[in-house]
């Protein structure tokens, strides 16, 4: 009985060393993972409102010139970068006025869907706005959005080809 005893509290210990070195591996782990997400790629606001500025661009030249399969995709792009910012910049008081977009943006698809370039260039014009109002109510009324007046993307033909 007490070779019993003594075995049972020999294996006990040795069951909490091992649960000891377990949890020891667990947490060296845990920081290692820890460091990867925090040194890990995050876009940055400005990187991503840049890529909403080259969108913004050329959906207008999409649209004016009825190439309405590359406006919706460029209204899908613009909507994934909104996404980003949202998933990535969400500390930022900008990201909190981000949905302000999708109404002007779900105007600017049903013009698209319904091939109406005039109705495209109001709901354009009306995106373009909301652009700077949300910059305004962030204090970033310094960078003004306009509709662009030249075709900056030499590289892409915005006409639609038969």
């Amino acid at each position: 009985m007490k070779a019993i005893i003594i075995f049972l509290m020999f294996f006990s210990l040795f069951a909490c060393k091992q649960q000891t070195s377990d949890m020891t591996k667990l947490q060296d782990r845990i920081k290692v993972l820890e460091t990867q997400v925090a040194n890990s790629y995050k876009p940055g606001f400005g990187e991503s409102m840049s890529s909403v500025q080259v969108h913004h661009a050329k959906l207008w030249f999409a649209g004016i010139n009825k190439n309405w399969k590359l406006a919706e995709f460029e209204v899908h792009e613009l909507k994934e970068v909104l996404e980003t910012i949202k998933k990535y910049q969400k500390e930022r008081d900008e990201s909190q006025l981000i949905d302000m977009m999708n109404p002007t943006l779900d105007s600017v698809s049903y013009a698209i869907i319904n091939k109406e370039v005039k109705s495209f260039k109001r709901s354009y014009s009306l995106l373009t706005t909301t652009c700077n109002d949300c910059h305004l109510q962030t204090k970033f009324e310094y960078n003004i959005v306009k509709t662009p007046d030249m075709q900056q993307f030499s590289n892409q033909d915005f006409s639609m080809k038969p």
